[in-house]
């Protein structure tokens, strides 16, 4: 009986163990095909048309995909996507730009700090004499 018991314990742990080897690898895309992925995602949802625009932004999330495969530490990765924000500021019109931020099919895309929320006026209109929450961010940041 004893037997028995240990056979279907080990029996029990063995294929636990071998599907647990199993993984689910997601095959890497190229910079090519993320570039791709990416600039055909902004053209539908902005409805972009302008073949001369799609170029440029085809070109530009090719360079950021390129740097992205060199293997970024977290703060590298937020400079890029940051560079990637700023570069589509000026590729974009601002009502394109505003509209890609605030997508609703996502949370929105906004760079770090963007939502920090700016504390009232004083209600005799003198300015707070408290630092802001960017201004405290600032501060930490230059310790």
């Amino acid at each position: 009986m004893k037997r028995l018991f240990l056979s279907l314990v080990l029996g029990a742990l063995l294929t636990g163990l071998a599907s647990a080897q199993e993984q689910h690898v997601r095959p890497q895309r190229t910079p090519e095909e993320e570039a791709t992925k990416q600039t055909e995602r902004l053209v539908r949802e902005l409805g972009i048309r302008d073949s001369v625009r799609i170029d440029t932004i085809y070109r530009m999330h090719l360079k950021y995909a390129l740097i992205r495969q060199k293997g970024l530490t977290r703060a590298e990765n937020m400079e890029r996507m940051q560079s990637i924000y700023n570069e589509l500021k000026h590729l974009l019109s601002p009502d394109e730009f505003e509209r890609f931020m605030n997508h609703p099919a996502e949370q929105p895309r906004r760079p770090r700090g963007a939502n920090v929320v700016q504390p009232k006026a004083a209600p005799n209109g003198e300015a707070p004499n408290k630092p802001t929450l960017r201004e405290e961010a600032r501060q930490a940041d230059q310790l």
